[in-house]
């Protein structure tokens, strides 16, 4: 491709071109191959319908389910009083959704006439870019593909390095998903097809946008093809993400217990924010760990195309029962005629079952196993609203960080050890434990040095232990517990203690 590409359109080429050469080193079918197939649906409609009539009959149906779709995002669209002033913000007056061609938003008007046009001008054309620091189309050129992180049936999540260097995650329509390929199996329209189903990305942008917290994926901003460009370019969306690791739960599981408690703290830390979010309570409705990453160590909310706002009306309490594969809950119907906290329940329940369930209760400190177990009933029979159960898990991350939860420890403990200042060891004979922060060795987070010496005192394989001066994400300290050393050397950020029983070399290197 030509090395001058500087617009939004070749950029969004380029990103076609790159994602396609992924998918084929996956062994994946071409979407050249795709396409040809959709082609085939399209050119055989053309010629079959000799009046006209099915053929009307299906754009008829694919422009309902347009709207459909559209009418979903309206009320996510807040009013914002901040107009745009960028001069002249769209040049034709058009006002849409990112990659919605001019010819389907003149079908598919907006129902409501009071929808902030410049947040929806800002989503589609990023009038606002320059102050809100969103990358757009130019940001994409020159970029290098790395590797696809996941497909599912809509979409394709791939990471890229940025020319400067930045790695980023890129999410797109997926082209030989199972939505795509059912759309134009019913409607023999590709350009139509992909729009619609780009709407899940445009639903993922406002959302992303409204419910920025730490703990929901960054958006660093979008990249929407034009109406009026190249071929291909209409109707495409990429969405630009900070970039995470998916959350594996296997590894999860054979972390320390802190790891798994920080998961949990960020998880509630979420579900607290949706509950009273600027969109009013908000469900997860495919609550999974798939829809989770981490960034840097914390838990972020990657897949809000699921998000919902809508409160369940009700007459009676029989109508706000919340279903799960083993336990049903009845929710009070309001006054109002809704379910009272029913998207706030259902999200508590369906982290206890997917998270606190694993995460929380092995091997949780002995000082907090009364506390963890009152998370897990609270929230494994919905006792506790979501306030309740972040006060707990915050009441917990007091306790653990300040060490308060040994109290009983005896000050003597330490008195056992001979410390050495300033040293570190040499000829190390490791042991290993579990869960522990290193495979070769074992190494744990512990409050002080009486926490290290009641924790070697525990194992029969420990001689000595250090302190590195290394800490984890609460402020606590890691130690490295070994059976045996040979020698002593100069280390200024360590401290080397030693069982009385033991008689260490004495001599340094």
């Amino acid at each position: 491709m030509p090395g001058g590409m500087g617009n939004s359109l070749r950029a969004a080429a380029l990103l076609a071109f790159v994602v396609l050469s992924i998918l084929v080193s996956l062994l994946i079918s071409s979407v050249q191959q795709f396409g040809a197939r959709i082609s085939h649906f399209s050119n055989a409609t053309l010629a079959g319908d000799d009046d006209g009539g099915d053929f009307a009959s299906l754009r008829g149906a694919l422009i309902h389910q347009l709207n459909a779709r559209r009418k979903e995002i309206i009320p996510l669209l807040l009013p914002d009083d901040d107009d745009d002033d960028d001069g002249g913000g769209d040049d034709d007056g058009e006002n849409g959704l990112p990659g919605e061609s001019r010819h389907y938003f003149q079908l598919d008007q907006a129902p409501d006439s009071t929808l902030d046009n410049s947040l929806w001008s800002e989503i589609a054309h990023g009038s606002r870019r320059a102050h809100m620091d969103e990358m757009g189309c130019d940001s994409l050129v020159d970029m290098q593909a790395m590797e696809v992180l996941g497909s599912g049936y809509t979409k394709l999540v791939v990471k890229v390095r940025l020319a400067g260097g930045q790695p980023v995650a890129l999410k797109l329509v997926n082209e030989q998903g199972i939505d795509m390929g059912k759309c134009v199996e019913d409607f023999k329209d590709p350009h139509g097809c992909r729009e619609l189903v780009s709407y899940k990305l445009k639903k993922e942008i406002v959302l992303l946008q409204r419910l920025q917290h730490p703990n929901v994926i960054k958006l660093k901003g979008h990249c929407a093809g034009d109406s009026g460009g190249r071929e291909g370019g209409e109707g495409r969306v990429t969405v630009i993400l900070e970039q995470g690791n998916p959350l594996q739960m296997i590894q999860l599981l054979q972390s320390p217990w802190e790891d798994r408690f920080r998961v949990c703290l960020d998880l509630v830390r979420l579900l607290h924010f949706l509950s009273q979010s600027p969109l009013g309570s908000v469900a997860l409705l495919d609550f999974q760990p798939r829809q989770f990453v981490t960034v840097s160590g914390s838990l972020k909310l990657t897949d809000l195309d699921d998000a919902s706002a809508e409160e369940t009306s009700c007459r009676t309490d029989a109508d706000c029962t919340l279903q799960f594969p083993h336990r049903n809950f009845t929710l009070p119907c309001s006054a109002r005629g809704v379910c009272e906290g029913l998207s706030e329940k259902r999200n508590i329940y369906n982290a206890y079952r997917y998270f606190f369930t694993y995460l929380l209760p092995h091997q949780a400190p002995p000082g907090l196993t009364h506390l963890v177990d009152h998370i897990m009933n609270s929230t494994g029979e919905l006792k506790a609203d979501i306030n309740q159960t972040l006060e707990a898990f915050e009441h917990i991350l007091l306790l653990y960080k300040s060490g308060l939860h040994l109290d009983n420890l005896p000050p003597s403990i330490i008195r056992d050890y001979t410390v050495m200042r300033g040293m570190g060891t040499s000829g190390n004979v490791e042991y290993r434990c579990w869960p522990s922060y290193s495979q070769q060795g074992c190494v744990l987070s512990v409050h002080s040095a009486r926490e290290a010496a009641l924790i070697c005192n525990s194992h029969s394989q420990c001689s000595s232990f250090t302190l590195t001066g290394q800490k984890t994400w609460t402020g606590r300290l890691l130690a490295s517990f070994r059976s045996s050393f040979t020698h002593l050397v100069p280390d200024g950020t360590s401290e080397v203690y030693v069982k009385n029983t033991t008689a260490p070399e004495t001599s340094t290197v």
